[in-house]
């Protein structure tokens, strides 16, 4: 399979809000949050675009405390952690005003812990770097984030990651597939995975597997009728294509 990044819907979705944000009128308001399932490709689109504009990407853990926060942000941005929590607030501003680096904190949920203080810490280098911050989050964040009025009103937009349209999947399949992947295969492959991103992407690595062992230019829906193409782990089934071209799972539904 290619690697190359397919740009989905949810992607452009983010992009824009990216530079709605950077273009804001209140200097104080440059947080975007993402949100959305899990599968809809959130780390994927933001891993991407961070790795573009260069900007600090972290991933909270469960533990973290505002000196955790910050301890890591250090790490991140190549300096020493070292003194009190106030001297490091100071010397990771510094890099991050001067640079202007956006900060993106993934698995954002826990930043929320113990009144927020995490997120508060996050909000106060938002607030006097004036860099964008992005959070990234499961479907429920956008509501908990609500309950803290400091924070919710430095959030500029909020985009949320939808399941990826058959238009989507098309592009994934002729972008990423190093063999050809018929249209009646591709809705398939749109319906098993759901619109989930990350479950495309093993479909089409089996499908990309039983072209090669059947030396198959082309596949088409008879040529994997019998074949698992993934698995509910939910319902402990296979995934498989519709023998009547229609909604089903394992043996047919």
């Amino acid at each position: 399979m290619r690697k190359i990044f397919v740009k989905t819907e949810n992607y452009k979705r983010f992009t824009a809000a990216v530079m709605a944000v950077e273009e804001r009128g209140a200097a104080e308001a440059g947080m975007l949050l993402v949100h959305g399932e899990p599968g809809y490709g959130k780390t994927q689109v933001v891993s991407r675009w961070a790795a573009e504009v260069g900007a600090v990407h972290l991933r909270a853990n469960v533990d973290w405390t505002p000196r955790y926060f910050l301890v890591e942000l250090h790490k991140a941005l190549g300096i020493e952690a070292r003194g009190r929590a106030e001297e490091m607030f100071r010397s990771a501003l510094k890099v991050i005003t001067t640079s202007n680096l956006p900060l993106v904190i993934d698995e954002a949920e826990f930043t929320l812990h113990n009144s927020a203080q995490v997120l508060e810490k996050i909000r106060d280098f938002s607030d006097r770097a004036e860099v964008t911050v992005v959070l990234v989050g499961m479907e429920r964040i956008q509501s908990s984030i609500a309950r803290h009025k400091q924070i919710s009103g430095r959030i500029a937009q909020v985009v949320e990651f939808k399941p990826a349209s058959l238009a989507d999947v098309a592009q994934a399949c002729e972008l990423l597939a190093e063999v050809g992947i018929s249209p009646d295969l591709v809705a398939e492959v749109h319906r098993l995975s759901g619109g989930r991103m990350r479950e495309v992407l093993n479909i089409v690595a089996a499908i990309e597997r039983v072209a090669k062992l059947n030396g198959y230019g082309t596949v088409g829906v008879e040529h994997v009728r019998d074949v698992p193409l993934s698995h509910d782990w939910r319902t402990r089934t296979p995934l498989m294509v519709s023998t009547r071209g229609a909604a089903a799972r394992g043996k047919g539904r």
